[in-house]
């Protein structure tokens, strides 16, 4: 099967791999790249805090351009996400401690962005949509809780097609379109997808582990 995963990551370090090697030349380290990517989903989630507090005084047009922008910090702090696994096996800079960090951090990036994204909808009167949005987080972590619970008993599951890097592209898309568009219709779409899907994902993971644990006892 066609692994499109594999191949996207390949161009885009054709892309990085130029940037990475100045990193490692001037001692950037890995757990830096983490945190400027976590500042920089923060950064995302005030735009989107500043879209809801223009849509609440009626200033539709500014709150979704501010949405758009907000999709452009995303997608742009998600490159630092991938950089920091680059750094850490190009360098030599691999440690447990980075791993944990990376993962701890890229629950709060998630959090924080998809928060946002619930108040944009909650002040435009969207709120069943504020609701999705919730849906989303909550299959967002549990996309993630899963997989961290199952490797501590020492099942891969690495099983589903929302898994983090396809929930950063759908939401940063989403968000931009809605600006370039005007039309909020499309990060509904986006939050929907997620909602559904990560939460599949989840219980397809769940399901996956209670296969691989049969076979074990």
């Amino acid at each position: 099967m066609f692994d499109y995963r594999t191949f996207i990551q390949k161009i885009i370090y054709v892309v990085i791999n130029p940037l990475i090697k100045g990193m490692i030349r001037i001692g950037i380290t890995p757990n830096i790249i983490t945190t400027i990517g976590l500042l920089g989903n923060i950064g995302a989630t005030a735009l989107f805090i500043a879209a809801a507090l223009n849509a609440q005084d009626g200033q539709q047009e500014t709150a979704l351009s501010l949405v758009g922008w907000g999709g452009v910090v995303i997608l742009l702090a998600g490159l630092f996400d991938m950089m920091d696994g680059r750094l850490a096996r190009m360098g030599n800079m691999s440690s447990t401690f980075g791993a944990l960090w990376d993962s701890t951090l890229d629950r709060y990036s998630e959090l924080f962005t998809l928060f946002g994204i619930c108040l944009v909808f909650i002040q435009t009167g969207w709120f069943w949509m504020g609701v999705a949005t919730f849906l989303a987080m909550v299959g967002s972590v549990m996309v993630s809780y899963v997989r961290a619970r199952a490797e501590g008993l020492n099942i891969e599951c690495k099983v589903g097609f929302m898994q983090r890097p396809e929930r950063v592209v759908v939401t940063a898309v989403a968000a931009i379109v809605s600006g370039c568009t005007g039309d909020l219709w499309w990060l509904a779409g986006g939050m929907l997808l997620i909602a559904v899907l990560a939460n599949i994902t989840a219980f397809w993971r769940v399901a996956h582990c209670y296969r691989q644990l049969n076979r074990h006892e």
